[in-house]
């Protein structure tokens, strides 16, 4: 789970906040686009996930915390009874089997498409900058739209939807919640210059680029404990079009804020996932040595 555990020391016992996990070994969360109507989790899912309880510790996919959040085809929510009682089925199926697993939060943001979203909306994103490249729909590939950039007002309703997430995560039986603030979605967005150009509160310096994430973070670990909450960033990640002038900068001063926050874990994608390149490996390094918990290595 960090730079110090060699192959040995991952088999062997951890404790993760309140949890006794039976290994290091983590499996990371990856979209599946399985979800039936509704985006409501199927029969398949349940056994997928009860066949992977090995694992000490199992992040699931990425499940919207709104209808207004989706960026793909078929992928879950926590937002409507009927998905919170499909994953109870997944949950109940993963403790039967003696494992733990955390649900990721997830708010795509720009990474949308209007055929996906209520009513044919805008995605929405910090500014409206467009992303290169296309999205995934039921029809097949469309070019990217340029997105609405929210209104100062509207943070806090986004802030909410995490905050009843979480609150619906508890419902549907998870041990503990991941905000997913990677990848180029919602919360990443906000962090990078390169899709913020806000002027308000939440864009230009540095601590207003943080101010959404840890907002989020405060509501999240308000309902579940801080010990139950970890958060994913992907510093070096150029998917999804992102891009930052001083990534050491944003990231070195989100670990430090979240370094008050006493999270169960920090899970950091350490490459770029476009070619795998462990670029950027002075920032992962003191990424690694700055935060002060459990710390999740993803491809490093």
């Amino acid at each position: 789970m960090n730079d110090k555990t060699n192959a040995a020391d991952l088999l062997s016992s951890a404790q993760l906040g309140p949890y006794s996990l039976k290994n290091r070994i983590v499996m990371a969360p990856m979209t599946r686009n399985r979800a039936a109507e509704g985006n409501v989790i199927q029969d398949m899912s349940v056994t997928y996930y009860r066949q992977r309880v090995s694992a000490g510790l199992i992040i699931s996919e990425g499940s919207q915390i709104s209808p207004h959040a989706v960026g793909y085809p078929r992928t879950p929510g926590i937002h409507s009874p009927e998905q919170i009682a499909g994953w109870q089925r997944v949950t109940d199926a993963v403790h039967e089997e003696g494992g733990c697993i955390f649900l990721q939060l997830w708010h795509t943001g720009r990474i949308s498409h209007p055929s996906l979203l209520p009513d044919g909306e805008l995605p929405v994103a910090p500014s409206a900058v467009k992303p290169a490249g296309e999205a995934i729909t039921f029809s097949g590939p469309k070019p990217f739209v340029t997105p609405r950039a929210l209104e100062t007002d509207e943070l806090p309703g986004i802030v909410e939807q995490f905050r009843q997430a979480a609150q619906n995560a508890q419902a549907a039986g998870f041990d503990g919640v991941e905000i997913h603030a990677a990848n180029g979605y919602l919360l990443d967005q906000f962090l990078r210059d390169g899709t913020n150009q806000r002027t308000d509160a939440y864009g230009g310096s540095l601590e207003n680029r943080v101010r959404l994430l840890l907002e989020v973070t405060d509501a999240v670990t308000g309902v579940w404990g801080s010990e139950r909450v970890g958060v994913r960033l992907s510093p070096v990640n150029t998917f999804n079009d992102m891009s930052d002038s001083d990534p050491g900068a944003i990231f070195g001063l989100v670990v430090e804020r979240l370094n008050q926050s006493g999270l169960a874990y920090l899970h950091v994608v350490e490459v770029d996932m476009l070619d795998c390149a462990p670029g950027g490996g002075y920032e992962r390094r003191k990424l690694r040595d700055a935060f002060d918990g459990p710390y999740i290595a993803n491809g490093g």
